[in-house]
């Protein structure tokens, strides 16, 4: 049974594998999934993660675990930008379970999440390589709009609440 819920901290360290295991098949399938969770380590791409009470919860916003019975299966993360616009963060949901509508469930959670704290609008980047997160996002609502900033994602996209 799917249950969308916050995040707990012994949770943490599974959420950066399904990160992980989502991203690596889109941006290097030529790597094990361990292989390229040890790169974001590295890097400190995933320490937004680590950090999800004070990144997350403690600036305005939500972290959510999809769970499916006792095994998470996604995230998905909201978080203030300024006074007026959230970031849309970490929005990924292992492939076999693409095409149910959880992403649209977590989505409408987090979208009415950031209406609750009045945000304006929310905002996101992805990459040009998602072709399905965007295709999904513009079903959802959300337009291309000029990057807000500096970033390896360099398709930004907005939806006004």
């Amino acid at each position: 049974m799917i249950r969308i819920t916050e995040i707990q901290a012994n949770q943490v360290t599974e959420a950066k594998y399904v990160i992980s295991a989502v991203a690596q098949r889109i941006f290097v399938p030529e790597k094990t999934v361990q292989e390229f969770y040890d790169i974001l380590e590295e890097e400190g791409e995933l320490s937004d993660v680590d950090n999800f009470q004070k990144v997350y919860v403690e600036n305005c916003g939500l972290f959510l675990a999809v769970m499916d019975n006792d095994k998470l299966v996604g995230t998905g993360a909201v978080k203030k930008l300024d006074g007026k616009t959230a970031e849309l963060k970490r929005l990924w949901l292992l492939e076999e379970y693409h095409g149910q509508k959880i992403g649209y469930q977590v989505v409408s959670r987090l979208l009415d999440f950031a209406r609750a704290q009045k945000y304006e609008r929310v905002w996101l980047q992805t990459s040009l390589k998602q072709e399905r997160a965007i295709s999904f996002y513009t079903r959802v609502g959300f337009y291309k709009i000029a990057n807000y900033r500096e970033s390896m994602d360099n398709y930004s996209m907005e939806i006004i609440l």
